[in-house]
């Protein structure tokens, strides 16, 4: 999982989407019973994951099922903002 610095605002600008970029917001939910990924609205999600949140073993977890949901490698999920918090900002490049 690749990490970057994270440029503070919520407005996608129509070029970030235009060069299959997308930035959603997380609502992380480490040690869930199982596995999903739950649309809030358009750029907000909540993802349960059963992983524990140690040594960013939640994150890499959250990483996976955002791949799988979005149809992306794992690798082009980025976690701009929020690695110790349950509030992330994730970048998804498609």
């Amino acid at each position: 999982m690749l990490f970057a610095p994270f440029v503070f605002g919520k407005i996608i600008s129509k070029d970030y989407s235009a060069r299959g970029l997308m930035k959603i917001f997380v609502k992380a939910k480490p040690g869930a019973k199982e596995e999903k990924v739950e649309k809030v609205s358009e750029s907000t999600f909540i993802v349960s994951v059963t992983a524990r949140p140690e040594k960013g073993r939640a994150n890499e977890a959250m990483a996976k099922v955002l791949a799988e949901y979005f149809a992306v490698s794992k690798s082009q999920i980025i976690i701009l903002s929020g690695f110790g918090s349950r509030q992330k900002i994730v970048e998804i490049r498609k």
